[in-house]
């Protein structure tokens, strides 16, 4: 286990030095001078190339990678060029939202899809069965902007149930973070509920088929033991693998759904460091989302691991 973690950890390194360097070329060779939206139009020609020096701009790039590079790895990933602040603390700043919408999609997308994917495997073949699918269908083909807007419409315009846009933090008031982050989290969870859904079915079908189910059959164990103790028990694994995997996903992909009902997360800092070409917060806050991502599958095959020991933490059995 201590050999695996070491690995993984350690497989950072090439995952973080390919991300840097995509993230800083397309940064870098992007249209656009920082120290001229710093500065404004009306500024001189002196004072941009002043300003571009002060902030390393004016090196060749190779050597700009280099020592950012080098910083990162110290565990400096420097300053925003507009905030005067740290890229981790502005990230700290942001992740609490991020994190807070997340893991309510995350509860919606588990309730919705285990229960319809449970469901939906016990009816299976059944008219409540092919509305299930059709339902997940729909949910991930429908993009999460565009079914926020239309919850915005109606559920905030029109029935006037919850609020348009905005956010409250926690220590405010839970509830009302709660009230104010539904919409969101509906929008961003109901695409994960389809996905979880049909994942659900297909496994328990599967094990379904298995012998020691319809040994459970014979020997007159009920139905409802059968399903929940027998199946679902023995379809923990996958399931728990796309939860887990979705989950990283919701929390590095809500940039569009915190823009559409602005709610101030990582997603929204990023698409403001763009508008205003803050490159250091751009790089910076993207490798971390990284690390992020694999940090949370790295946490995925360890609880499926804890939950059946019969595997080995690289996926085979022992």
């Amino acid at each position: 286990m201590k050999r695996y973690l070491f690995h993984r950890l350690l497989a950072l390194l090439p995952v973080l030095l390919v991300v840097s360097v995509v993230v800083f070329c397309l940064i870098h060779l992007a249209p656009g001078d920082p120290a001229l939206v710093i500065l404004g139009n009306d500024a001189s020609p002196q004072d941009i190339a002043a300003l571009r020096q002060q902030m390393g701009l004016d090196r060749p790039l190779l050597v700009q990678f280099v020592s950012w590079f080098g910083e990162i790895l110290t565990g400096d990933l420097g300053h925003s060029l507009f905030l005067n602040t740290s890229v981790m603390s502005l990230f700290l700043q942001h992740l609490t939202p991020t994190l807070a919408l997340a893991l309510y999609a995350q509860f919606i997308a588990l309730l919705l899809g285990l229960a319809g994917g449970v469901v939906s495997a016990w009816q299976h073949g059944s008219m409540t069965d092919r509305v299930i699918r059709m339902l997940a269908t729909f949910g991930m083909s429908v993009p999460g902007f565009l079914l926020g807007l239309f919850l915005i419409f109606f559920f905030a315009v029109q029935l006037r149930w919850f609020p348009v846009v905005g956010y409250r933090s926690t220590n405010d008031d839970f509830w009302l973070n709660v009230w104010y982050l539904t919409l969101p989290a509906i929008a961003l969870g109901l695409r994960i509920a389809a996905l979880i859904a049909r994942m659900t079915r297909a496994v328990m079908l599967d094990v379904m088929q298995e012998p020691f189910i319809n040994t459970a059959r014979a020997k007159g164990v009920p139905e409802r033991l059968v399903l929940l103790r027998h199946t679902l028990q023995n379809s923990l694994i996958p399931i728990l693998t796309i939860c887990g995997e979705s989950f990283a996903s919701l929390v590095t992909g809500t940039i569009v759904i915190e823009s559409v009902f602005g709610i101030p997360g990582v997603g929204s800092l990023i698409v403001d460091s763009i508008e205003r070409r803050d490159v250091t917060v751009i790089q910076g806050v993207v490798l971390l989302i990284t690390v992020c991502y694999v940090l949370i599958n790295l946490a995925v095959d360890l609880l499926s691991y804890l939950a059946d020991p019969r595997l080995s933490v690289d996926g085979g059995e022992k």
